[in-house]
């Protein structure tokens, strides 16, 4: 949703409270990203958390979720946004700050019934073109996997295809894995 095409810099637009949801600002737009859903709540906490399993520990990478990243003129909210560990931000005190002007090594996006494919790829893309090394775009809907890296065609995964992980991290998924999540049942696997 479009709330305003206005006149605002990156800098105004960060002074501007939080919204719920949040807020983007993109080509001098602020959009409101979509209020997520149960496919899209569960599939970004089991996501996040399994990535955080694979490569906190060994201060390989973490993932947040919803975490504001501002870079370039545009300010984003990845519904995952995972950092190599060399690449976090940390402050002076040796604690995350809460503001990133960066971008995520690695963007995830969930989409959400009635959420525009075309602008989520845009973010993707544009945080490909400022240092991201991959970007996924899941549909539950279609139950697929878009997958983005610099410089090549998308890659269309679907199934028990093997999904692409940023590099180092030790974690090996496929799309039908990811989506079989979704089921909440005993013979589904838990992360």
């Amino acid at each position: 949703m479009i709330l305003a095409k206005s006149s605002l810099t990156l800098v105004d637009f960060l002074d501007l409270p939080e919204t719920e949801p949040a807020s983007e600002y993109i080509d001098g737009e602020i959009l409101q990203k979509a209020m997520p859903k149960g496919k899209h709540s569960h599939l970004q906490l089991s996501l996040s958390i399994s990535i955080n399993q694979a490569s906190s520990s060994s201060k390989i990478a973490y993932a947040w979720p919803e975490l504001r990243c501002s870079f370039g003129d545009r300010s984003i909210v990845p519904d995952i946004a995972v950092f190599e560990w060399g690449h976090i931000p940390f402050d002076a005190d040796g604690e995350v700050p809460n503001d990133f002007f960066l971008a995520p090594d690695w963007i995830i996006e969930i989409l959400s019934p009635g959420q525009s494919p075309n602008r989520v790829t845009q973010k993707i893309l544009y945080g490909l073109q400022h240092g991201t090394k991959l970007g996924w775009m899941l549909d539950p809907c279609d139950r697929s996997v878009l997958v983005f890296t610099p410089n090549q065609l998308p890659i269309f995964c679907k199934g028990g295809d093997r999904l692409p992980i940023l590099t180092p991290i030790d974690l090996e998924l496929t799309c039908e894995q990811i989506l079989g999540w979704l089921k909440m049942n005993p013979t589904a696997a838990i992360i």
